[in-house]
């Protein structure tokens, strides 16, 4: 039987202390962007993935986070007002919404 999913999403939604220098994905609005995939992939017709609040994703500052597997697409700064956008253009078509794409971290020697 093959998995249920093809696609997870996953929605920081981790909450650090007031006046933490990296921030949270939570006091930047991420907890209410968890229904509006929901609502949003129902509309859609997308039955084959699952939207999961996610612990932290270590990228708080540059939140709300958010991540598709398996691609490994990673978006920041996502607002309500991109989540149709990423679930018609991503999710159900199959292409990613560069202007809110994260870049990748360039690690530190």
């Amino acid at each position: 039987m093959p998995p249920p999913f093809r696609t997870h999403v996953f929605v920081c939604t981790n909450r650090r202390p007031d006046g933490s220098p990296k921030g949270c994905c939570a006091s930047k609005g991420s907890e209410d962007l968890v229904p509006l995939f929901k609502k949003e992939c129902d509309a859609q017709g997308l039955k084959d993935l699952r939207i999961n609040k996610a612990g932290c994703l270590d990228a708080c500052e540059r939140g709300p986070s958010v991540c598709v597997y398996p691609e490994g697409v990673w978006y920041g700064g996502v607002t309500a007002d991109d989540v149709k956008e990423i679930v018609v253009s991503h999710l159900k078509g199959g292409v990613p919404v560069e202007r809110v794409r994260m870049a990748p971290y360039v690690k530190k020697s």
